[in-house]
C-alpha cells in the first residue's frame, strides 16, 4: 500500500489585486516603471491589467507543475483561500489530471498578505485506496507563552510573549489512508526578510529572522509531541507514529553557492552552514529530511540571486519524516520537479530539464520554489 505525498510553495496564489504599490514605489513591479502612472486610479487600472496578463501564464505553469508531482496528497504553500484553490484546480489542473483533487483543506492563518497553507486530496491513492480524512487542526492561534519557548533571542528583535508562534500556521490533519493512519503537519515559517526593519552590521536578515524559525520549529516539535503523547515508561510516542512534516521552511543547512553568469558560465561549490530555523525539528533524529537521501549537490528547491555578486541554490521545501516511518522506507529517494523554473536558474551539470512551454527568463514560472514528492509505503 503506497501514498505519494507532495510539498510545493506554489508563490502567490492569490485571487485578489494588490495595489499597495501605488503608495509604496519598492512595491511596483517593474513594468509599470516603464509607464506614465498619472494617478491612483490609472495605476489601479494598470496594475489589474497587469496581473491578470501574467496570471493565465503563471496558473497554468503552476498546474503543469502539481501534475507532475503525480501525488495523492498535495501540501500546499501561499494559497489565499478555498475560493483561490478551487478555482485553479478546476479551471486550471483539471485540464492537466481530470477529476483529481476533488477535496481542499484551508484555515485562514496569521499571514499580514492572506498567504496560507492548505491541503489537496485525491479520493484514493493511484493504487486504489481510499484517502478518508479525519480531523483537522489549526495552531494559528497559539502564542510563545503558550509553548514556554519565550527567550532572550525572541525579546531582542522585539517579540512579545504573548504574541502568535507562526507567521502563518502549523495545520495538522490526520488522514487515513486504505484505513492506516497518517497525520500531516504542514506549515510556512518565517520568511529570512526583515520587512524594511534595521539588519545590524555584519548580520543578515537570516540571522536577524533566526530566532523566529527556531520558534515555529520548537512549537511544531512540541504539537507533535503532545499529539501522541507517552508510554507507560514515560517515553514519547512520537517516533514510532506515522507523520510528516511539509512545507516552506525559509532555512537550509547547506547551499551550492554559485559563480559566474549565463554568458561566461558557472561554477558550483558546496557550503555547509552551523545553524538552519529548522533544527529543533531534525536534532536527536526527531524526524529524518528525506530529501537528504539526495546526492548533495541535487537537494536545491529554489535559486536566490542578487546579480552575479550573491547567488546560490538551496533546499527550501522540505518532508520530514517520523523516524518510524523513515525506516519503513528506506529506499524512498524524493523528486524535486524543476522543469517550472525559470531561464535563469542555473542548473549544476547533469541536473538540466526540459522546461514547459512559455516559461520566460524570469517570468512566467510555475513558481520561484520546486515542489518535492515522494513515495511512501504504509506498512
Amino acid at each position: 500500500m503506497a501514498l505519494r505525498i507532495a510539498t510545493f510553495n506554489a508563490e502567490n496564489m492569490m485571487q485578489r489585486f494588490d495595489f499597495s504599490g501605488w503608495r509604496n514605489e519598492l512595491r511596483r513591479d517593474r513594468t509599470l516603471q516603464l509607464v506614465e502612472v498619472k494617478d491612483k486610479k490609472n495605476y489601479e487600472a494598470l496594475e489589474s491589467a497587469r496581473v491578470v496578463a501574467h496570471t493565465d501564464d503563471k496558473m497554468q505553469l503552476t498546474a503543469l507543475a502539481v501534475a507532475d508531482t503525480c501525488a495523492d496528497i498535495i501540501c500546499l504553500q501561499e494559497v489565499e483561500n478555498l475560493h483561490a484553490l478551487s478555482a485553479f484546480e478546476y479551471g486550471y489542473l483539471f485540464k492537466m489530471v481530470g477529476a483529481g483533487y476533488r477535496r481542499k483543506y484551508l484555515i485562514e492563518g496569521n499571514d499580514g498578505r492572506g498567504i496560507d497553507v492548505a491541503v489537496m486530496t485525491r479520493d484514493e491513492t493511484a493504487d486504489g485506496d481510499a484517502i478518508e480524512f479525519v480531523a483537522m487542526q489549526s495552531h494559528a492561534h497559539r502564542t510563545y507563552e503558550d509553548f514556554g519557548i519565550f527567550n532572550k533571542e525572541l525579546r531582542e528583535i522585539g517579540e512579545k510573549p504573548n504574541e502568535k508562534v507562526f507567521r502563518r500556521d502549523c495545520l495538522e490533519i490526520d488522514f487515513k489512508v486504505g484505513g492506516k493512519p497518517v497525520t500531516l503537519f504542514v506549515t510556512h515559517l518565517k520568511s529570512m526578510t526583515t520587512n524594511g526593519n534595521h539588519v545590524p552590521e555584519g548580520m543578515t536578515g537570516r540571522d536577524v529572522t533566526m530566532a523566529i524559525r527556531t520558534a515555529e520549529a520548537r512549537a511544531i516539535r512540541r504539537i507533535v509531541e503532545d499529539k501522541f503523547g507517552q508510554d507507560s515508561e514515560g517515553k514519547s510516542r512520537a517516533g514510532r507514529m506515522r507523520w510528516l512534516i511539509c512545507g516552506d521552511m525559509n532555512d537550509y543547512r547547506e547551499r551550492l553557492v554559485v559563480e559566474g553568469t549565463h554568458q561566461a558560465g558557472y561554477r558550483f561549490s558546496h557550503v555547509s552552514e552551523e545553524q538552519a530555523g529548522f533544527d529543533p525539528l531534525v536534532s536527536d533524529g526527531f524526524s529524518i529530511n528525506l530529501v537528504e537521501r539526495r546526492e548533495v549537490k541535487d537537494r536545491w528547491t529554489l535559486y536566490h540571486s542578487r546579480g552575479p555578486q550573491e547567488q546560490h541554490l538551496c533546499q527550501l521545501d522540505y518532508i520530514f519524516a517520523s523516524p518510524a516511518f523513515a525506516e519503513a522506507n528506506p529506499k524512498a529517494v524524493p523528486d524535486i520537479v524543476r522543469n517550472g523554473q525559470p531561464w535563469r536558474t542555473p542548473f549544476p551539470p547533469g541536473q538540466e530539464v526540459e522546461r514547459y512551454p512559455r516559461i520566460g527568463w524570469d517570468r512566467p514560472k510555475s513558481s520561484d520554489h520546486c515542489p518535492v514528492a515522494v513515495t511512501l509505503n504504509l506498512v
